[in-house]
C-alpha cells in the first residue's frame, strides 16, 4: 500500500522525472516484494522457459537493465529490459513522455533512449540469475546498417539474457516499421538466423510486431518468422493509431499510445495472428492489460504469456500482485488446471 500511495504522488512530478526516481528507489531496494505463495495454476511454460506466473513486465520501462531482479521480487514472472541499441543515444527531445489520466493511457516518443549495449551488457554480466530475464533489442537511429545493429545486440548479449526480442514495431524512430515488410523482414531474420547457428546454446527470439497491420501483413510476418527460426511473436507496440472517445486533452500528441485504449484493438490483433498460426509459433500478448480480465482474454485470444507497462503509472507496483490473484482465480473457476490449458479457449 505504501509503495501504491508513493506512485500516486509521484503523479505530482513530469513523467519522465517520476519515471527515473522510480528506477532510482528501486535500484536502491526500496521497490515491494511480492511475498505472496505461487499459486501452482499460474506455473507455465514460454517457448522452453519455466516461469512462475504468464505475467510478464514489457520492454520500456527498465531500458538499461537496472532493475530486472527487483522487478522479478515485486512479482512479475518474467521481466523484459530495454529496448538496448549498441551506442548511447539520447533519444528525442522532451517532452517526450505524456499520461492521458481522462483515459487511462501514456504517449510516448521516446525514441530508443539508452545506455547502450556496454553498460547494458555489464549490469547483466553481473547479476545473478534468479528469474527470466530478456533483452529487448532495436537498432540507432543514425545506424548505417540497421539490420547490423539487430545481430551485434544478439551476438554480444548472448547467454547473458534468457530470450531476446526484435523491436521493430517502435513508431518513433523513422522508417524502423518498413522491416515489417516482406523483403525487409527477409533479410533481416535471415541475417538473424545466420548469426544464431554461430552461437553456443539456445535461446528463444521473439518479434515484437505493431497493432497497425493489415491481413496479408500478418501471414508475411508468421511464414517468415517460421522459416528462420523465430520462437514467438510480441502482439503488439504502441499504436499511432487514436481511438474514438478519446478524453485527455493530450491526446493529440504524437508518438505511440499505449495502456487502456490499447486493450481492444491489441487483442483482436493478437486473435488474428492465433487463427492465422498454424507454425507453432508461441503468441504474447501485449497493450492495456490493467486486471486479472484484461490478462485472461489476452491468454482465450491466443497468448501463452502477456506484458504490462503502462498500466503500473495507475495502478501502482502493487498490481501485479492482484492481477496474478484475479487470473488465478478466473482459471479455477472455469475449470483450467493451467495457464497453458486456457490459451486460445475463446
Amino acid at each position: 500500500m505504501i509503495h501504491d500511495i508513493a506512485a500516486r504522488a509521484m503523479h505530482l512530478l513530469d513523467p519522465e522525472d517520476a519515471h527515473g526516481l522510480t528506477i532510482a528507489g528501486l535500484e536502491a531496494g526500496l521497490g515491494p516484494v511480492d511475498r505472496s505463495r505461487p499459486d501452482p495454476v499460474l506455473k507455465t511454460t514460454l517457448a522452453g522457459l519455466e516461469l512462475p506466473s504468464p505475467i510478464g513486465l514489457a520492454a520500456g520501462f527498465d531500458k538499461n537493465a537496472q532493475v530486472p531482479d527487483a522487478m522479478l521480487e515485486a512479482g512479475f514472472g518474467f521481466v523484459e529490459c530495454g529496448t538496448v541499441t549498441p551506442l548511447p543515444q539520447a533519444g528525442n527531445p522532451r517532452p517526450r513522455l505524456f499520461r492521458l489520466t481522462a483515459d487511462q493511457a501514456v504517449i510516448n516518443r521516446m525514441g530508443f533512449n539508452n545506455a547502450g549495449l556496454e553498460a547494458f551488457e555489464g549490469r547483466l554480466r553481473a547479476r545473478k540469475r534468479r528469474g527470466v530475464v530478456g533483452a529487448n533489442i532495436g537498432a540507432n537511429k543514425d545506424a548505417a546498417d540497421r539490420i547490423g545493429d539487430y545481430v551485434t545486440g544478439l551476438t554480444r548479449l548472448w547467454g547473458l539474457a534468457d530470450y531476446f526480442t526484435v523491436n521493430i514495431s517502435s513508431p518513433n524512430t523513422p522508417g524502423l516499421r518498413a522491416l515489417q515488410t516482406k523483403a525487409a523482414l527477409e533479410e533481416l531474420l535471415g541475417r538473424l538466423g545466420e548469426a544464431r547457428r554461430g552461437l553456443a546454446g539456445h535461446h528463444p527470439v521473439f518479434l515484437k510486431v505493431a497493432p497497425d497491420l493489415e491481413d496479408g501483413e500478418i501471414e508475411t510476418i508468421l511464414t517468415t518468422s517460421a522459416a528462420h527460426g523465430l520462437d514467438g511473436i510480441i502482439v503488439s507496440n504502441t499504436t499511432i493509431a487514436r481511438p474514438a472517445g478519446l478524453k485527455d486533452r493530450r491526446a493529440a500528441e504524437t508518438g505511440g499510445l499505449s495502456g487502456a485504449p490499447l486493450m481492444a484493438p491489441s487483442t483482436a490483433m493478437l486473435a488474428r495472428f492465433h487463427a492465422a498460426n498454424d507454425r507453432g509459433l508461441v503468441l504474447i500478448g501485449a497493450g492495456g492489460i490493467a486486471s486479472g480480465a484484461d490478462a485472461y482474454a489476452k491468454i482465450r485470444a491466443g497468448a501463452a504469456a502477456v506484458q504490462l507497462y503502462s498500466a503500473m503509472v495507475y495502478g501502482g507496483p502493487g498490481l501485479v500482485v492482484r492481477i496474478k490473484r484475479d487470473l488465478a482465480a478466473r482459471l479455477k473457476a472455469d475449470g483450467f488446471r493451467s495457464v497453458g490449458e486456457a490459451v486460445g479457449a475463446i
